[in-house]
C-alpha cells in the first residue's frame, strides 16, 4: 500500500513541475514550441528560470 502513495505522489510532483515550467516559459517566451519543450525538461527549466531571471516580477 505505501508503494502505491509513494508512486502517487512521484507522479503528482513530476505533473506539477511540468506545469510550473510550461507555465514559466509562456510568461517568459510566449512560445508553444518552447512551452512543450521546457515542459519535458519539468524541474530542470523551473530551477535554471530562477536561477537565470533576477528580476523576479512575478515573485
Amino acid at each position: 500500500m505505501s508503494g502505491n502513495k509513494r508512486s502517487y505522489w512521484a507522479g503528482s510532483s513530476i505533473g506539477f513541475g511540468a506545469i510550473l515550467a510550461m507555465i514559466m516559459s509562456w510568461t517568459a517566451n510566449k512560445s508553444i514550441f518552447l512551452v512543450l519543450i521546457h515542459a519535458v525538461l519539468g524541474w530542470i527549466y523551473v530551477i535554471y528560470y530562477l536561477i537565470t531571471h533576477h528580476d523576479w516580477t512575478w515573485f
